[in-house]
């Protein structure tokens, strides 16, 4: 990353044109509006942004094509990262989310109970952040490694689907719940990151929007992992940092959304 915001800077410089500094959360839902058919930012406004990848889990309020207000983020690993730690447990391989997708399909979503993690209750909030808006995955990773330990996989590996599967609903339904609380008036829902091509997560997330009569939006499927048309789409909406002033940007891989 460090390589290619190098790289874009002289580029930059050798073609005489400005660069422009991306928040790369925002360029996420940005997604939303790019491709055929986009809806119009102003129209969704406000709306609640499920931002969920391999390397962020966080509920974003966007307040208008240019407020966001970080509602809630993961304490411990992403979602993307609990896939992929569990899929490595599971000898599924890398990615994980895609390979735990696709064996979960033929498995049992209630064959292990694994936990839906949540931060202490008595602690209301976490760096500021309402606790009930935010995740925690860490203890599911781990939950899965004991369950493994006292029930080790048989040579058939025929009940692998249902622990994936089992292993996936504690985490989509840990991203749905908090979605519900996040839920405080507004009438638009949306999911944007890697994370949110799962299937699973897809059909739960639509069934929760239809339940509660919202509208709910998702990126088209190839602007969903990170893409640079969502970072030109942004670029192009004016929401960046250009000028002689981007040149002295570095990369801030914990850049906050707001």
């Amino acid at each position: 990353l460090l390589v290619g915001l190098s790289a874009a800077k002289a580029l930059s410089l050798r073609l005489g044109k400005p660069l422009i500094g991306i928040n790369h959360l925002r360029a996420h839902i940005y997604s939303l509006f790019i491709g055929k058919n986009p809806p119009v930012v102003e129209e969704v406004c406000p709306f609640i942004a499920l931002v969920v990848s391999g390397g962020h889990t966080c509920l974003v309020r966007v307040e208008s094509p240019w407020r966001y207000v970080l509602l809630g983020q993961t304490m411990d690993d992403a979602a993307g990262e609990a896939f992929d730690k569990g899929s490595n447990m599971l000898g599924l391989g890398y990615p994980g989310g895609p390979a735990i997708d696709k064996i979960a399909k033929s498995g049992k979503t209630d064959y292990a109970r694994f936990p839906r993690s949540r931060q202490r209750k008595e602690t209301e909030r976490v760096g500021g952040l309402d606790v009930d808006l935010c995740f925690s995955f860490s203890g599911l990773k781990t939950a899965l490694l004991y369950y493994l330990r006292d029930h080790p996989i048989s040579a058939d590996r025929a009940e692998l689907p249902s622990i994936a599967a089992s292993y996936q609903e504690a985490i989509v339904e840990t991203l749905v719940g908090r979605c519900r609380c996040a839920m405080r008036g507004e009438r638009c829902l949306a999911a944007v990151g890697g994370v949110s091509l799962n299937s699973r997560l897809r059909t739960s997330l639509a069934e929760y929007a239809r339940t509660a009569g919202l509208r709910f939006l998702l990126s088209e499927p190839q602007y969903c992992a990170d893409n640079a048309a969502m970072v030109a789409g942004l670029a192009g909406a004016g929401q960046g940092v250009s000028g002689p002033s981007a040149m002295t940007l570095d990369v801030e891989p914990n850049l906050d959304v707001a």
